[in-house]
């Protein structure tokens, strides 16, 4: 249960299918005043206060109700005061004291603690050693006739912190040439809704006589065969969901730091790099060793232990 926003859904989705499930969905939305207060204000009575754009939540009430995102804190405790035998997990800071939840699912840079906590390094997902496998094979031919080593670059941009500036895309860009270029290296790369036009256009600029992959947003999406076949990655700062995904891959990582993030981000970038598993990009392709992140599918596991206490 989640807005439906899917940087809010897939750690619910992710949850779901690191526990063998395949989930109802349930996309909310609150009517107003409780769209902006909830979860501070209680929901009235047996009336869950949706608006017509969500979906209905209507009993059988599940087993089990993962749930992420400030819209569905407060649905989630109702449903619990509605049925006992609910186990509540809610990934994200609820904003309410996190007791009200059988489970609470946060990253360590939040700073947070709870008997009822599990602390993760980075953010829960959805990418598995099984959809790897299973990508690697459905996207052979994007790795067909390049050389090696073959890079994945996931290039994401501005947010509410962090700013992917046209200098920064232009100096990028001219590095990850040169290791075209200049070094022989494969290179697939993506981009994302807010890298933006114009620095799209400095990105496909620089890159345009090189035998380079970047995908032009058409067609089935590429991210998983990428991060299956590459034999290293580099990823911008900006998306924590995003250098989890890379991280739990196991191959080296190598972050491209946009400036401006939230101190507690700037806390999950310097732990990963103090435990070895990130570098930063500093126009080399560098191979290191880790133990890859498996943050969901711990997550999975305390949720099975607490199903089979409960007799789920």
């Amino acid at each position: 249960m989640s807005d439906g926003r899917a940087g809010i859904e897939n750690p619910c989705l992710g949850l779901a299918e690191a526990l063998g499930l395949t989930p109802m969905v349930k996309r909310v939305a609150l009517r107003s005043p409780w769209r902006q207060t909830t979860p501070y204000l209680p929901l009235p009575g047996l009336d869950l206060p949706l608006s017509s754009a969500s979906d209905r939540l209507d009993p059988p009430w599940p087993d089990l109700l993962i749930s992420s995102g400030r819209q569905a804190v407060a649905l989630s405790m109702a449903i619990g005061r509605r049925s006992a035998r609910t186990v509540r997990v809610h990934i994200q800071n609820p904003g309410v004291p996190f007791d009200r939840f059988d489970l609470v699912s946060l990253p360590r840079h939040d700073g947070k603690s709870a008997a009822n906590l599990v602390v993760s390094i980075g953010a829960i997902h959805r990418v598995t050693a099984q959809k790897l496998d299973a990508a690697a094979i459905d996207w052979a031919p994007l790795a067909a006739g390049q050389p090696r080593p073959l890079v994945a670059v996931m290039i994401g941009g501005s947010n509410r912190f962090c700013r992917l500036t046209p200098d920064l895309m232009t100096n990028t860009a001219t590095q990850l040439a040169r290791l075209v270029r200049e070094h022989g290296v494969g290179m697939m790369i993506t981009t994302s809704r807010r890298t933006g036009a114009e620095n799209e256009a400095i990105l496909r600029q620089s890159l345009a006589d090189l035998p380079v992959f970047l995908w032009d947003g058409s067609g089935p999406n590429p991210y998983f065969g990428m991060l299956a076949l590459a034999d290293a990655l580099i990823v911008t700062s900006d998306s924590v969901a995003m250098v989890s995904e890379a991280a739990s891959t196991g191959k080296p990582v190598h972050i491209i730091d946009l400036p401006g993030n939230a101190p507690k981000f700037q806390r999950f970038h310097s732990r990963l790099q103090a435990d070895g598993i990130t570098r930063p990009f500093r126009g080399q392709v560098e191979q290191w060793q880790y133990q890859p992140l498996r943050d969901t599918g711990l997550l999975a596991d305390r949720v099975q232990d607490l199903l089979r206490q409960r007799g789920l």
